[in-house]
Order: structure tokens, then C-alpha cells, then sequence
């Protein structure tokens, strides 16, 4: 069951579905980061037609946060919203942002249409990651 808290930023990364620009996938995603102060970043996934200039929900929460001058310190967890009955992992690319931006203990949530969510920390999802920072 999600605490009050994940319901929050699911009714968030839900509604930054809606501002996804998807011509190619038609599948808007939505993500939600949730800042140590109770501040959530939304970030949606924007797509191109050269495929590898398209950016996920994920990053693009991560990178407005940066932005606007938030530290990586002050990230809490990420709830990733996609539609339908089926719940995804990050992809790679995000992976390697996360586990950049995000201490290894992060929570990462995934939920969809159905009540079903699945969670990682931000370690499992890239096991034996290469990283030229210090923690």
C-alpha cells in the first residue's frame, strides 16, 4: 500500500503525464521527485523524432530539480507514473542518472492504472554501476 505521502506524488507524476509530448510512443509517462522538505519536482517524458535526443519522465524531473538549484542531497525518493495495467523499471539511461543524483538508499516507485507499484533503492537498479564521483 502507498503511504499518504506516495498518493501525493502519484496524483503529481499522473497529472505530468498529461504534458508528455509523444507522437512516436503515445505512452505518457509521468514522474514525481520528492525533496527531503515535502517539495515534489514533476517531470514528464519528451520524445524526438532522432530517438536518442527523446528524455524520460525521470530525467527530466531530476534535471528541472538541478535547474532550480535543488541539491542532490535534498532527494527523498522518485515515484514514476506510466498508464495501462503493466509497470516498468527505469529504463538504462535513467538508471545511470539516478544512481548519479541519488544516495543509495533512494526509494524509486513505479505505479500504473491498477493499484500494483513496485519498488526499488536506487542501488538495485544499477548493481556495479561505474561512477568517477565520491559518495
Amino acid at each position: 500500500m502507498l503511504t499518504e505521502s506516495l498518493l501525493k506524488a502519484r496524483a503529481v507524476a499522473r497529472e505530468a503525464s498529461n504534458s508528455a509530448y509523444i507522437p512516436y510512443s503515445q505512452f505518457p509517462v509521468g514522474a514525481a521527485l520528492m525533496l527531503d522538505n515535502g517539495q515534489i519536482i514533476a517531470g514528464c517524458n519528451v520524445e524526438n523524432a532522432s530517438y536518442g535526443l527523446s528524455n524520460c519522465a525521470e530525467r527530466t524531473a531530476i534535471y528541472s530539480a538541478i535547474a532550480q538549484g535543488h541539491k542532490a542531497q535534498e532527494f527523498a525518493a522518485m515515484l514514476i507514473y506510466m498508464p495501462g495495467e503493466k509497470l516498468y523499471s527505469p529504463c538504462g539511461a535513467c538508471r545511470q542518472v539516478i544512481a548519479e543524483f541519488f544516495d543509495p538508499g533512494v526509494m524509486v516507485y513505479a505505479t500504473c492504472d491498477n493499484d500494483t507499484y513496485q519498488s526499488w533503492r536506487a542501488d538495485e537498479l544499477l548493481p556495479g554501476l561505474f561512477s568517477m564521483q565520491q559518495k
